[in-house]
């Protein structure tokens, strides 16, 4: 699903993103990665979604090879892959519907089937009730849960989270992370990037450490050990 061999990510003289990584990520997998700030955990989310190209190396995503993508095919990339960040990046001035439906707008789908859409990806992430409302209405957590959402709209093979619960409390951190599971369940490989040691230690899954820009731990039931 997402195969990375020998790449190496390099700013600068100085300034090395990723070097030598080998990762090998199945369907359906859950995956934390984890790491303390600038170990490179920001620059292979880049990499994956094509924001950035590898110095060296390959990167497959979905039996599809991305190593030196062209500008024109990223948008077809983005629809396998959802990307949740910890801004969420909400159009103020439409609702939580309209919000999810723009995603599918601007990719040129149709009235009946973005009506089709919205709603199931709505009630995945417990919003359903909660279209009409706006984003200064919502609760931060509300907020990320509607950006998930909005991230499912093309059903992507695989989701990207990047620290998603960064700015939540506990309670909505714990909301976001069930989703993420029950997203998990219906087959889709979730990539989540956290510095949450309580996360990682709950769900007891697959834990790749960064340090560095190395790979210096892969765990199939690991725990955040930095």
């Amino acid at each position: 699903m997402i195969s990375l061999k020998g790449v190496s990510k390099i700013y600068c003289k100085d300034g090395i993103g990723l070097e030598q990584i080998d990762l090998q990520i199945e369907p359906g997998e859950f995956v934390s990665v984890v790491g303390q700030s600038g170990t490179g955990k920001t620059t292979l989310v880049k990499l994956i979604i094509a924001e950035e190209k590898p110095t060296t190396g390959e990167i497959n995503v979905g039996g599809w090879d991305i190593t030196n993508i062209k500008e024109k095919d990223i948008p077809f990339l983005r629809r396998q892959i959802g990307v949740v960040f910890q801004d969420f990046k909400l159009l103020s001035k439409k609702t939580v519907y309209e919000n999810v439906a723009f995603a599918l707008e601007v990719a040129g789908e149709t009235y009946d089937r973005i009506t089709q859409v919205v709603p199931k990806v709505l009630d995945i992430v417990n919003l359903k009730q909660k279209g009409d409302r706006y984003p200064h209405q919502l609760s931060g957590g509300e907020q990320q849960r509607v950006v998930i959402a909005r991230s499912l709209v093309h059903r992507p093979k695989i989701l990207v989270a990047d620290e998603p619960t960064g700015n939540l409390d506990a309670v909505n951190t714990q909301e976001v992370i069930e989703i993420l599971k029950r997203i998990n369940e219906f087959g889709t490989t979730i990539l989540l990037v956290t510095h949450n040691k309580d996360i990682v230690n709950q769900l007891r899954r697959r834990v790749i450490t960064l340090h560095n820009g190395r790979v210096i731990a892969d765990e199939k039931e690991g725990k955040y050990r930095l």
